[in-house]
């Protein structure tokens, strides 16, 4: 799932869940609007990413990129190092600034199933 938020001088993409070739067919769209907003500054909140192919990772990197061509910046907060390593390996961790100072809010650990209880 990924979120949009805007002020006036930033947009905020909320990533929850995997970032890979399943969710592809939405990033085009996402691009459009985010690219469309204008914003100088783009934040990608990854806290709650679960995972992230390269799929996911061309993703940040055309957004990156976009943004970069007409001047912004693109920050990446709360990403993990396993994320930042796949950028890394692509050749494009210098695309973004990295928000090495924010913490994460610990969200609960999803269920496996919506009727699992404990046994009790």
């Amino acid at each position: 799932m990924i979120e949009i938020a805007t002020s006036s001088t930033t947009t905020t993409l909320v990533i929850a869940g995997d970032l890979d070739l399943a969710e592809r067919d939405q990033f085009p769209e996402i691009a459009t609007r985010v690219v469309g907003l204008r914003r100088q500054l783009l934040v990608i909140d990854m806290c709650r990413v679960t995972f992230m192919d390269s799929t996911g990772a061309a993703f940040l990197i055309s957004l990156a990129d976009a943004g970069r061509k007409r001047g912004g910046a693109t920050v990446l907060r709360g990403a993990d190092e396993r994320d930042l390593f796949v950028l890394e390996v692509c050749g494009a961790l210098d695309l973004f600034r990295i928000d090495r100072d924010h913490r994460c809010e610990s969200a609960p650990a999803p269920s496996t199933s919506a009727t699992h209880h404990p046994a009790g």
